[in-house]
């Protein structure tokens, strides 16, 4: 559309402008492969609303006056996919229509034909896991128009099926969709208008015109036409059958080509010439889904990929041993899955049902399982919306099954938030783990802070959670009790100056006090590692006299560990009063040059030692700096 190029992809059409209508979405790229195979015009668009993206089909006969004979078709399109609403068909959004154009905007798509290319560089076995699973949407979709609509679709060729973000099949191209009942049908008199109709229109149309579709069940052109997709999707690069040519032979086992062995024999029958004796779509999907053995039976039901889709929709609801089996089969399989249906299929399924709070059982096990799905995500934006949003949000569940198994995988995903995401999302929700009444729980949740303590605010680790951590000092569990101490410890050196002096050696000398000898352990070992954390002064004042009395400990492994301690605080305050005398021994020869007649001399000179020491011990001044 090349008067929207010169307006910029946000940009609305000038006929719509003076229609005076706006559109309710922003026009991106355009799909230039998919360009003059339908009647329409295919544009990657986002809604104005939301800025969620959508597709948008555009049909223009304003600057194309040769396709205004095609205005019935994309009007009808437009009424058939606003009426029939299914999973596998294309999910229709909203739509905008004048005399001459018609824009219908639907979920985000890709043409099928566009991406099949991609699939032949895959494994043979993936690759016709792939190719039976989106057959079998089709299959579903186009029986649901032939049985409950009672319609023939009768356009039904590979540019009429469109990817999802998730990867799966859906069912489009509803130019000339028809019930034999409806009035204006346009199937039996405009068929003809279809591009290209002869390469993909069965035997009879092909010798009697569209109008004998009238006449035949609803399904036997559609049939035709989904046998001749079989044949493209697995043998992209081959021309159409023999078949499709009159005088319609049947196909030979040398035409199969990359056609599994077991759907051969279904695939000729769909394409038997008589309408009358060609099997269904609905026919060949259950032969697809059947358990009972039989010609080229059970290749959707044992198809894994149709399996999975299958449980996801009832995962809620399914009972834990088949909850434990689908998470069995998801872990056997995540490496091999299409990445857009782990992403956006699978994760958010998954996601949903532990929300519902129908998956607690098995949260020790999505969890890990979400993940790994999560490796196949490859943009890091993509995987912040994909697996990091949904997993933060699992914070809030109250459920302690899910909480705990984040807070054990916190690991596999803590470098992915920022620090505001974890200040503002995870926080509030964490630290009601510190109040749990469950034990394992409280132990998990100081055990998660020293991972996330880098990401926390000066507030939160100066006040908040000291303030928790003080009272968990206090808790019946000893375990825990030994764990705040240790988490105090490896907080101490990113703590704020004046927190220091007022915190740590109260908590540590606490824990000295503790019964349970690993707490008072800790402690000792507490003092060590904050060693850096004190004044000079404080070392000689507060820090030995508070830890002194565990030398004469009644557990040996206490007073070891006191001594240590003890010899480590001993020996810095060692280093540092030896260079303290130097001072001293400098002081008379230098006092020999001052009017020691004068009292007030005298005494300036006292005053001037005085500070110098002071300011030795409380390690403000390098003793090798001479001040007089």
């Amino acid at each position: 559309m090349e008067y929207l190029k010169s307006l910029g992809s946000a940009a609305v059409s000038t006929i719509v402008q003076k229609s005076g209508l706006n559109l309710p979405f922003s026009l991106g790229a355009k799909n230039n492969a998919f360009e003059g195979k339908t009647i329409w015009s295919l544009y990657d668009a986002t809604k104005r609303d939301d800025g969620s993206p959508v597709s948008v089909f555009e049909f223009d006969a304003a600057s194309n006056p040769h396709k205004k004979k095609h205005l019935p078709l994309a009007n009808n399109a437009l009424k058939k996919l606003r009426t029939i609403r299914h999973p596998d068909v294309l999910k229709f959004v909203d739509a905008v229509t004048t005399d001459t154009t018609v824009y219908i905007m639907t979920e985000r798509v890709r043409p099928l034909s566009s991406v099949i290319d991609g699939w032949s560089s895959k494994a043979a076995k993936d690759r016709e896991t792939w190719l039976l699973w989106g057959l079998h949407r089709i299959s579903v979709a186009l029986s649901f128009v032939n049985d409950q609509a009672a319609s023939t679709h009768g356009n039904i060729h590979i540019d009429s099926i469109f990817l999802s973000p998730s990867g799966e099949w859906r069912l489009g191209g509803f130019e000339v969709l028809s019930n034999p009942k409806d009035e204006s049908a346009v199937l039996y008199t405009l068929g003809t208008l279809l591009p290209d109709p002869n390469t993909y229109a069965s035997p009879e149309v092909k010798s009697s015109g569209w109008s004998i579709l009238k006449n035949n069940n609803p399904s036997a052109a559609d049939s035709y036409g989904f046998g001749l997709i079989i044949h493209f999707v697995f043998n992209p690069s081959q021309l159409a059958p023999p078949t499709s040519h009159p005088p319609h032979p049947p196909p030979q086992p040398s035409s199969r080509g990359a056609i599994p062995g077991g759907i051969f024999p279904l695939f000729k029958k769909l394409l038997t010439p008589d309408p009358r004796s060609r099997m269904t779509v609905k026919t060949f999907l259950d032969v697809g889904m059947s358990e009972v053995a039989g010609e080229g039976s059970g290749f959707f039901s044992h198809n894994r990929l149709v399996n999975i889709c299958q449980d996801l929709d009832n995962f809620a609801l399914s009972g834990d041993s088949e909850k434990s089996n689908m998470i069995r089969m998801l872990k056997e399989s995540a490496d091999s899955l299409p990445p857009e249906f782990a992403t956006h299929r699978v994760l958010p399924a998954l996601v949903s049902a532990l929300e519902r709070g129908g998956a607690s059982a098995s949260a020790a096990s999505i969890v890990p399982l979400l993940l790994q799905l999560g490796t196949n995500v490859s943009i890091d934006e993509e995987y912040v919306t994909a697996v990091i949003g949904p997993v933060v949000s699992l914070f809030a569940s109250p459920d302690r099954g899910v909480r705990m198994a984040l807070l054990d995988n916190l690991d596999e995903f803590k470098d992915k938030m920022d620090k505001k995401m974890v200040v503002d999302k995870i926080w509030p929700h964490l630290q009601t783990g510190f109040t749990d009444t469950v034990v394992i729980l409280r132990e998990a949740t100081i055990r998660a802070i020293s991972q996330l303590s880098d990401k926390l605010s000066d507030r939160i680790l100066n006040n908040d959670l000291l303030r928790h951590l003080a009272r968990l000092q206090s808790d019946q569990e000893a375990s825990i009790r030994t764990n705040a101490c240790i988490l105090v410890g490896r907080l101490g050196p990113t703590l704020g100056y004046s927190t220091k002096r007022k915190v740590l050696v109260p908590a540590f000398t606490k824990a000295l006090k503790d019964p349970f000898v690993h707490a008072r352990v800790a402690g000792l070992m507490g003092f060590m590692a904050t060693i850096d954390c004190f004044e000079l002064d404080e070392l000689a004042s507060k820090v030995i006299p508070s830890m002194s009395f565990t030398l004469l400990d009644s557990e040996k492994l206490v007073r070891d560990q006191a001594f240590k301690a003890i010899a480590l605080f001993v020996k810095k305050l060692e280093e540092h009063a030896a260079a303290m005398v130097c001072y001293k021994s400098v002081l008379p020869s230098r006092t020999d040059d001052c009017d020691t007649n004068s009292r007030g001399s005298q005494k300036q000179q006292g005053n001037r030692v005085r500070c110098l020491h002071r300011s030795v011990l409380q390690g403000r001044m390098h003793p090798a700096r001479r001040i007089w």
